[in-house]
């Protein structure tokens, strides 16, 4: 059975599939957004934890906070018009040691001074030229976020062309930031910390705020550059390093999207879950739903991860046996988890500074020394579950209390690094074990942990894969590593958002710039298609087809 025909179909509504469709839906594309949940919203969802035990107690059940969130996406699609509204986190980050030293990284200079001052006077001013100096080389990466990749295949004078747009964008720097960059590109985090700072307990406050969903130890190649990656600018006013409570939880984020599309005539459908993407005449021509329906359209945008297109939803046929193998490389292997509990009292440290305000009691980061980061690591790629694991946490009730009912609190925890595939074991073995290894390790620190949990929820990377599909339960659709990022993401060759297949597109985090509650894949994607309807003639002529 076939249903009306679209300008542009979206494979999934989450917050990059959203941004797409609104983008095109302005142009005046018709188009139809297609989400297999009943749920808009991908990984940013807000939902209850438990129905049964706690109704009315909801979580942010996967991403959980706004940092990189693009002014430009926010300005477009009138994000704060639609109900979007986000409190800065302050401090930025709250470091919990082993040792239960508590510190925190204060956006105010002069605050960060003290604590430093008072902590490692003689750290104090090599922490702060060295954020000042990674502040500087994140805004020189910043305009090329919002762009396609250079085209690496281009010849000629059109390669020469594009090679020198993209230098142009480094104009601005000078001679010795240029090694810097390559350096922190490629460079290992715990030899970086260890040449900067003699203090362990700030070097574990910088590892708090770097390597989030990131396969590597602190001293593994490539570690480094996610202390550029989460300075890049995010908010309404582009703020660097900016994280922010979102107001109802990350779905706030989606909801908003969706009447942005609602509002540009973007159809948005729920419980409707692609199975194929239809191929005729050599070109994307439609989708076919699980139901066996099919859908036809001009242009078919997936903002599902490349894997999961190529290799499950594009016919083997349509794509040359070369390709099919260099997605099949892409490193995936999801290595985190989400932990989500409902608890009858506020979950505070039992070391918490004396005078702490809700803002700053609401999010703190239970993080490993250097080594034991490593050893987690190292663990997890055995296929073992360390016995320390790294736990961010986060108790969004404290900031909005619509979240939870009256005597209620909801906390929600990010956890790595846990192994995907276990060694001699599975997930449905192995849940309980971790379940209640995370709740010692949390009450440790936190005692409210220990003896009022009223329900709980945990979502291994099998469990990801599973709710939210997403390959392997890689959060951001493949690793962010050198070798898989910018002209390179998600493979070399065809990392400006176009597929092999022509009028196939891909728009979702395993596309540049990569992964995070961003819309910049989106953005860029649409603007891409845009760009090829102009200058196309076949593509124009599929449209009407």
């Amino acid at each position: 059975m076939s249903a009306s025909r679209h300008d542009a179909v979206v494979i999934g509504g989450g917050h990059n599939g959203l941004t797409a469709a609104f983008y095109l839906a302005r142009a005046g594309l018709r188009t139809l957004v297609l989400e297999r949940r009943a749920v808009l919203g991908g990984c940013a969802v807000t939902e209850e934890i438990d129905a049964a035990k706690a109704p009315g107690c909801r979580v942010s059940t996967a991403s959980y906070m706004a940092s990189m969130l693009r002014p430009e996406v926010i300005r477009d699609l009138a994000l704060d018009r639609h109900g979007l509204r986000m409190v800065a986190a302050e401090p930025t980050v709250q470091a919990v040691t082993p040792d239960n030293t508590v510190l925190a990284w204060w956006s105010d200079p002069a605050r960060m001074r003290a604590v430093l001052e008072k902590f490692s006077p003689a750290d104090c001013e090599r922490f702060l030229e060295m954020e000042g100096r990674l502040a500087g080389l994140a805004r020189h990466l910043e305009p090329l976020f919002m762009q396609a990749p250079p085209d690496m295949e281009l010849g000629g004078f059109a390669g020469f062309r594009e090679l020198l747009g993209f230098a142009l964008k480094f104009r601005g720097m000078r001679n010795r930031e240029i090694p810097e960059l390559i350096a922190f590109a490629t460079g290992s985090l715990g030899e970086f910390l260890d040449r900067s700072l003699e203090s362990p307990h700030l070097k574990s406050l910088i590892l708090a705020n770097s390597l989030y969903g990131k396969h590597g130890g602190p001293y593994d190649p490539g570690t480094l550059f996610g202390l550029l990656f989460h300075l890049l600018g995010g908010g309404a006013e582009s703020k660097q390093g900016f994280v922010g409570h979102v107001m109802g939880g990350m779905g706030a984020i989606t909801q908003a999207m969706a009447a942005a599309c609602r509002g540009a005539g973007v159809e948005l459908r729920t419980d409707a879950e692609v199975a194929e993407v239809r191929i005729a005449g050599g070109r994307a021509t439609g989708v076919v739903l699980a139901d066996g329906s099919e859908i036809g359209a001009g242009i078919v945008v997936s903002n599902a991860d490349p894997k999961r297109t190529y290799l499950k939803l594009v016919p083997s046929s349509a794509l040359d046996p070369e390709f099919i193998a260099a997605v099949r490389g892409i490193k995936m292997d999801g290595p985190c988890g989400k932990f989500n509990l409902v608890l009858s009292e506020e979950p505070r440290l039992s070391n918490e500074e004396p005078g702490s305000d809700r803002l700053r009691r609401a999010q703190f980061t239970l993080v490993p020394w250097l080594d034991g980061a490593q050893a987690a690591y190292g663990e997890a790629r055995r296929g073992r579950i360390a016995e320390e694991l790294w736990i961010d946490c986060l108790v969004p009730s404290l900031v909005d209390d619509s979240l939870a009912t009256p005597g209620r609190h909801v906390m929600t925890c990010f956890i790595q690094y846990l192994p995907y595939a276990l060694s001699g074991s599975d997930w449905s073995l192995e849940r309980e074990r971790l379940e209640a290894q995370l709740l010692r390790q949390i009450a440790r620190f936190v005692p409210a942990a220990g003896r009022s949990v009223v329900a709980q929820r945990l979502y291994t990377p099998a469990d990801l894969e599973a709710t939210f599909g997403i390959t392997e339960g890689n959060i951001f659709h493949g690793d962010l590593r050198p070798d898989q990022l910018f002209f390179m993401r998600p493979v070399p060759g065809h990392a400006r958002y176009s597929a092999p297949v022509p009028a196939l597109y891909l728009c979702g985090a395993g596309t540049h710039p990569g992964g995070g509650v961003t819309g910049a894949p989106g953005h860029n994607a649409a603007h891409r298609i845009l760009d090829d309807l102009k200058r196309n003639r076949a593509l124009r002529r599929g449209m009407s087809a």
